[in-house]
Formats: C-alpha cells, sequence, structure tokens
C-alpha cells in the first residue's frame, strides 16, 4: 500500500497520539476518528435478519419523511395564500 507524509503542528499531533489506542497505528486512529471503515470490517457484524430489519428500518424512515416534507410543503403552500 502506497503511503503519504503529513506534516502536523505539535498540537494536532498530541490530540492525535491521545486518541490513539494501544497497538493502533496512526493510519488507523485517523481512519477511525474520520468515520471510515472499510468493508471486510463492516461484514459479518449483523445476522441477516438483523441487516433486513435495519434496512426495513431505514425505508421506512424514508417513507415517513418524504410524507413529512410533502406535507410541510403543502402546509407552507398554504399560508402563502
Amino acid at each position: 500500500m502506497a503511503t503519504k507524509t503529513i506534516s502536523l503542528d505539535e498540537e494536532a499531533y498530541e490530540r492525535l497520539k491521545a486518541r490513539k489506542k494501544e497497538g493502533e497505528s496512526f493510519s488507523e486512529t485517523v481512519k477511525r476518528l474520520a468515520g471510515e471503515r472499510s468493508w471486510n470490517e463492516i461484514v459479518g457484524i449483523l445476522s441477516k435478519d438483523e441487516a433486513r430489519d435495519l434496512e426495513a428500518a431505514i425505508e421506512g424512515g424514508r417513507t415517513d419523511s418524504g410524507e413529512r416534507s410533502d406535507r410541510f410543503a403543502a402546509e407552507l403552500d398554504e399560508t402563502r395564500r
């Protein structure tokens, strides 16, 4: 894997070092703090049933959000008349 060298001021380095877990590389720390994960870390966390339930909940939230958005838009139109 290719690497890049970056410069950090002392304060940034100390903050990063303080968040670094034992046995973790600085690259792993940055990835964890940046919220990015590889698919290899995610695979197998949920069972098929849990994944299906999560997917249904997300879709339900999208539907509810869309309905709320439509309702708010209609109410806004009513107040403009």
